[in-house]
């Protein structure tokens, strides 16, 4: 019934799991005799963030972090909101934010800088999707891991939602424009 919406399958379930094979050996290497926190952004970011933690061969704790500037668009409104901020205190600590798609930039900007503030010994970022186009004047953020880079489009599945349906998709679609503008 889903499938319906979507116009066409940007990366297939193959694809992803080749990505997400291919991030792991890098954060592994990258956090070796470290024992990273994981912070997974809601909702997004659940399923890939389970896919890619399942594959870190490295000691870890997992938190998670509910941040939205977009509500029920499809566009960022700009206003960003902390739902749910993580108990574990980071200071000193070495974290790694896994998030699902870096578009604009306001969200992840300003989620980067509140926990930088919180002096963690180091702070990434792992981003499965990355639309550059869509980025805000004066916005200069650079995942240090990046899945795949993407033209503007409105992608779903594999977590990523529209109105919080379509995160189910194990794959990674455009949504028909027609969905969204109706």
């Amino acid at each position: 019934m889903l499938e319906q919406d979507i116009s066409r399958i940007f990366f297939t379930e193959e694809e992803i799991t080749a990505c997400v094979d291919r991030l792991a050996e890098q954060v592994c290497r990258d956090y070796a005799g470290k024992t990273p926190i994981v912070v997974c952004t809601l909702r997004g970011a659940f399923v890939f963030a389970a896919d890619l933690i399942r594959r870190l061969d490295l000691p870890l704790t997992v938190e998670f972090l509910s941040v939205s500037s977009y509500g029920s668009g499809t566009v960022s409104s700009g206003n960003v909101d902390i739902r749910l901020d993580i108990a574990e205190n980071i200071e000193g600590r070495d974290v790694l934010i896994i998030e699902d798609i870096l578009d604009s930039g306001n969200t992840l900007s300003h989620l980067i800088k509140e926990l930088n503030a919180r002096n963690p010994a180091s702070l990434k970022l792992c981003v499965l999707l990355d639309k550059p186009e869509r980025r805000m004047p004066g916005v200069v953020l650079r995942p240090d891991y990046l899945g795949f880079t993407i033209p503007d489009e409105f992608v779903v599945g594999y977590g990523l939602d529209y109105n919080q349906h379509y995160r189910n998709l194990p794959y990674i679609g455009v949504l028909k424009p027609d969905v969204y503008r109706s």
